[in-house]
């Protein structure tokens, strides 16, 4: 019985994960009005009732996909527990945890950054974004403030820091939305984006110790 309940579930996975990457395809090609829970059934060879009931609606599919894309995966682990996260808050200096944090959050904008673009569409239209969108803004300053408290705590930031500040100014860099507005007004790439955090976040570290920045 149990491996009969086993390869059950792995089929409901395997279902999920075709149809999240067929409509991840599909709502960065065609965007998200666009988009219909049919065309994605189609792309992910289901029955739409199939998607219909697994997702709902299309804007619960749309969150379910940038989830996905922030983390990686489907499993049910967010950022602060992701292992490159808790590599970036013990490493040994300061240069390394900067340049780790500043590796991961590049490539969750590398992986996320187009389906960003797809959820600031349907921002204005979907409750459901909307409260996904503040979720997620709320949730990259409280990882910020905790790997900035971190170095803190480790004694690697200088003496009178202003935490607040730091935490919130270098929160402001890693929002999707300051990722997509210099990718699209400047043109950068995924490394020169994690270059500017990386250089960024270290002369902030500087300026959150200076009473008169």
């Amino acid at each position: 019985m149990s491996d009969v309940k086993g390869l059950r579930a792995a089929r409901v996975a395997e279902t999920e994960e075709r149809i999240l990457a067929a409509a991840h395809e599909l709502f960065v090609r065609d965007g998200y009005a666009a988009t219909t829970l049919t065309a994605v059934a189609d792309a992910a060879r289901v029955a739409p009732r199939t998607v219909y009931v697994r997702f709902g609606t299309k804007a619960d599919l749309l969150r379910r996909v940038v989830d996905v894309a922030i983390v990686g995966d489907t499993q049910d682990l967010d950022v602060q527990s992701r292992e490159w996260y808790q590599a970036a808050l013990v490493a040994p200096t300061v240069d390394e945890r900067i340049g780790l944090l500043a590796d991961g959050s590049a490539a969750l904008m590398a992986r996320a950054g187009d389906v960003f673009a797809v959820a600031q569409q349907a921002e204005p239209l979907e409750p459901v974004i909307a409260a996904a969108a503040r979720a997620g803004r709320a949730a990259t300053r409280d990882s910020m403030r905790s790997f900035f408290t971190a170095l803190r705590d480790d004694g690697l930031l200088p003496a009178g820091v202003d935490l607040d500040w730091l935490c919130d100014t270098a929160g402001v860099l890693a929002h999707a939305n300051t990722y997509l507005l210099v990718r699209e007004t400047l043109g950068w790439t995924t490394d020169q984006y994690r270059t500017w955090l990386r250089a960024t976040w270290q002369r902030l570290i500087a300026a959150a110790a200076t009473p008169d920045r």
